[in-house]
């Protein structure tokens, strides 16, 4: 499992790698990142025996440009902020430096799906079987209210604080704070829950908490756009997600044409799609991955 950098045009992506590229170089599995996520996110859902076994495949999880760990604000002078378009075709470099050919399964929750639909949009060719796990191809004009109202919450005071304690009413669903379900997950009061979010986000800069933000709201893949996926296609909204919604997956998959929409029904909101953190959830993300995969 190597870390390394890639350099091009005056940018650094950083990406992690498991396993080996095959001499076809068409056992690769690609895994973007998403917000606040670097490419130590997934680690929960690779390794022997698993679905992303690196025996198998080979796998490369480059971090989203603004992340704090590829360029970002926080440590590149100038930094501009950077669409998704930008980042898939940095990522498609970096894929052809190493060497691949074929993209076996791309598969990406959130900003990281969002990636996902612009790659098989944009390399219709490359990119084989696509997953997407409660991401949208564009930011719906919700999603865009929700955004807007968490970077009002950051202000020009950069209250990370406030940020991410606002952010925790969307993420989770409605059942989940009724039903106190952030108990089992070691937090005794819903403000030890709240505060735990606030210190979580305090461990990122602000801005590039931001630029992270404005990549997502400028997601507009259109659907002519989606009618280029030639991808085995499988779209797993969750029912409670309050801002990646069913129904707007549903439009998108529609605009595929071949896309099957798989509901994840669960009480945990957005975080239903996280990767390996709620184990009847990620049985049902891994069950479509080795459907497409098989």
């Amino acid at each position: 499992m190597a870390l390394a950098t890639f350099q091009i045009g005056g940018l650094e992506l950083v990406y992690k790698t498991h396993g080996i590229l095959n001499e076809a170089g068409d056992n690769c599995v690609l895994l973007p990142t998403y917000y606040t996520g670097t490419h130590a996110s997934y680690v929960r859902m690779i390794g022997p025996g698993r679905v992303l076994d690196p025996a198998r495949y080979f796998i490369v999880s480059p971090n989203m440009l603004g992340n704090g760990v590829s360029s970002s604000p926080s440590k590149t002078t100038g930094f501009s902020n950077a669409t998704v378009a930008d980042n898939v075709h940095l990522q498609h470099q970096l894929l052809k430096a190493l060497g691949v050919r074929e993209i076996r399964l791309l598969y990406g929750w959130s900003m990281g799906a969002m990636q996902g639909y612009s790659w098989a949009a944009m390399y219709p060719a490359m990119v084989k079987n696509l997953l997407a796990v409660c991401g949208s191809a564009r930011c719906w004009p919700l999603n865009r209210v929700f955004l807007e109202g968490i970077a009002a919450a950051m202000g020009p005071d950069e209250d990370r604080r406030a940020f991410g304690r606002c952010y925790a009413g969307w993420a989770y669903s409605a059942a989940f704070y009724r039903n106190e379900l952030y108990k089992p997950m070691g937090y005794e009061t819903l403000e030890a829950f709240l505060k735990f979010w606030e210190d979580d986000h305090l461990t990122f800069d602000a801005s590039d908490l931001m630029a992270m933000l404005w990549t997502w709201k400028h997601a507009d893949l259109d659907d002519a756009s989606l009618a280029n996926i030639t991808a085995r296609t499988i779209i797993m909204p969750a029912d409670t997600d309050m801002y990646f919604t069913v129904d707007e997956a549903r439009i998108e998959a529609a605009a595929i044409g071949h896309a099957k929409v798989r509901v994840i029904s669960s009480p945990y909101g957005h975080c239903a799609g996280a990767p390996g953190r709620f184990p009847a959830e990620t049985a049902l993300i891994e069950a479509a991955m080795r459907e497409l995969l098989a």
